[in-house]
């Protein structure tokens, strides 16, 4: 892995402390097993908008929503409740939460949408949270992929090969991922807190933690300056450990500006953090391909300008997010 190592830059750590003048959407779901390894996984999202004076002030609470869902393992949505209500989320029951829910949630939330509210943006991250969770197993012994990809299955082996080549960067023709593609390389790095121990606030408050978990997590911190927007973002897939602390198979820090009246993109950077494999980070040198594109259309172009080996699944995901950010600078 020394070859990851020296283009991974390493955790991010805790969150900034607060911006004076800013706004910051933070947002997480977490993901538990009450029966246990192989059994349906429990989704618990928050997302929470706030505004700050600066750290050493409290935090005016703008925006918070939650939802819950059952996620059957192979990722059908088997029960979901959001806060506040939302009647229409009932057609997403009985959907697959990879390959149905991004349409379908884009008809039944088409105001949340719209207005870009923390809930949409949480159930919006089912998708990939749902990919990964199972991940979190493999900190609390061997062999956890043999439920999904038996050792001994060797053209279950070789379909999973064909269906990931060529995805992403990560898992492009010949890459470590696809001659590794049980995932027994996977590189992880031990992270701390997200919060800043000197700005408790600047987080919500996390469900605790007892056992094995896994925990999709974002930050997007927004401010204004010299007629321009600016933008710090962070993404982070972490699961618990034994030992009592968490381990990171993804993160990625953004930095970007935009102006302040047409929110077009004027600069653009991707820091990969953490990754699995040697091959993913070279998707951050590509980003430079949406300078110049506002920042409400990314969730339609993202997945044109970055598509399949040019883009990351995660490092996509982060960018999409940013369509939040002309909401979030109304609010300052």
């Amino acid at each position: 892995m020394s070859d990851l190592l020296a283009r991974t830059l390493g955790p991010l750590g805790h969150a900034p402390l607060r911006r004076p003048a800013s706004v910051r959407r933070t947002s997480s779901i977490d993901v538990f097993w009450p029966q246990g390894y192989g059994s349906a996984g429990h989704f618990h999202g928050i997302a929470r908008d706030i505004y700050s004076d600066g750290p050493d002030s409290a935090p005016q609470i703008l925006a918070l929503q939650r939802f819950e869902a059952v996620v059957s393992n192979e990722r059908e949505i088997v029960r979901l409740s959001t806060v506040p209500a939302r009647p229409a989320t009932a057609a997403l029951v009985g959907l697959n939460a990879g390959s149905q829910l991004r349409k379908a949630l884009d008809d039944a939330l088409a105001e949340d949408l719209a207005n870009s509210t923390p809930l949409y943006l949480l159930l919006d991250d089912l998708a990939g949270a749902s990919l990964v969770a199972n991940w979190a197993w493999s900190r609390w012994g061997d062999g956890w992929l043999s439920q999904f990809i038996p050792s001994s299955d060797a053209l279950a082996l070789e379909q999973r090969r064909s269906r990931m080549t060529g995805v992403c960067t990560g898992f492009a023709e010949g890459s470590s991922a696809i001659t590794d593609i049980r995932g027994e390389l996977h590189d992880a790095r031990a992270v701390s807190a997200l919060a800043h121990p000197d700005d408790p606030p600047g987080w919500h408050k996390l469900p605790g933690s007892n056992g094995v978990n896994m925990r999709r997590a974002r930050r997007i911190d927004v401010w204004r300056e010299d007629g321009r927007l600016q933008i710090d973002a962070m993404f982070q897939d972490s699961a618990s450990s034994p030992d009592g602390g968490r381990i990171a198979v993804h993160e990625y820090g953004l930095q970007a500006t935009a102006d302040a009246c047409s929110g077009k993109i004027l600069g653009l950077m991707a820091q990969p953090r953490v990754l699995p494999y040697q091959e993913c980070p070279a998707a951050a040198g590509n980003v430079t391909r949406l300078i110049g594109v506002p920042l409400c259309q990314l969730r339609q172009q993202v997945p044109v300008a970055l598509r399949r080996e040019l883009g990351c699944t995660h490092l996509n995901d982060a960018l999409r997010a940013l369509a939040e950010v002309p909401a979030l600078a109304a609010l300052i």
